[in-house]
């Protein structure tokens, strides 16, 4: 019997190929036999594994190139417990709303808005926010930052940000002219703010991390 696939949603964002590549590694590197595909069909979202939203560009482009058959197979296998990890805009789109270029719902999986990074601006800090920076944990300890190393970083790439966020759903954050929600998790979501495609050792780390992370389903 075949493995249910590791999907990667394609709808017409960026960063599909390498957010796969990376799956594919990561699994590999574990021993998984799952494999890894990148489909924009509902009924393999359903039937997934695992499933990845990558992000690139503006909040409300990619909500709305998302869809309501897409947006509804991610409701229904994230709610029957399928384990979702979203990147950079992936994860900004389980916020309750985005902020850039007028108001757009997300998913609201997540408490909080996808808003300008104010903080860096009046600091005279250059937006994009594009480059590595730390990762500070905020828990003890969890899944998907297990094995990291006390220094690792991220390469970001954003000028909008999650503010008004619930602190229990932190799980790391980055410093640039003020926090920065770089990790969240809820129930059985999760996402980035930077790209783990991107990140080298410390995404190949948090991507294993998350192929094998059994999480109890969000309520």
């Amino acid at each position: 019997m075949t493995a249910a696939p590791i999907v990667i949603i394609d709808y017409n964002g960026g960063n599909l190929a390498s957010a796969a590549q990376a799956a594919r590694r990561a699994a590999a590197d574990l021993g998984l036999p799952h494999d890894v595909v990148i489909s924009g069909d509902p009924s393999t979202v359903r039937a997934a594994s695992r499933i990845i939203l990558p992000g690139q560009g503006a909040f409300d482009h990619c909500a709305q190139e998302l869809g309501a058959g897409l947006r509804d197979a991610i409701e229904e296998a994230t709610r029957e417990g399928t384990p979702f990890l979203g990147i950079c805009v992936g994860m900004q789109l389980m916020a309750e709303r985005g902020l850039e270029h007028g108001v757009t719902p997300g998913l609201g999986w997540i408490r909080g808005e996808i808003a300008p990074m104010d903080d860096a601006t009046e600091l005279g800090l250059r937006l994009p926010h594009m480059g590595w920076n730390r990762l500070d944990h905020t828990r003890d300890s969890h899944p998907l930052t297990e094995g990291l190393a006390a220094d690792a970083h991220g390469y970001f790439v954003h000028s909008y940000a999650l503010r008004g966020y619930d602190e229990a759903d932190l799980v790391a954050t980055a410093e640039y002219g003020g926090r920065v929600p770089a990790i969240v998790a809820r129930g059985n979501r999760c996402g980035t703010q930077f790209h783990v495609e991107k990140s080298q050792r410390t995404g190949l780390r948090i991507m294993a991390n998350f192929l094998l992370w059994q999480p109890v389903p969000a309520t």
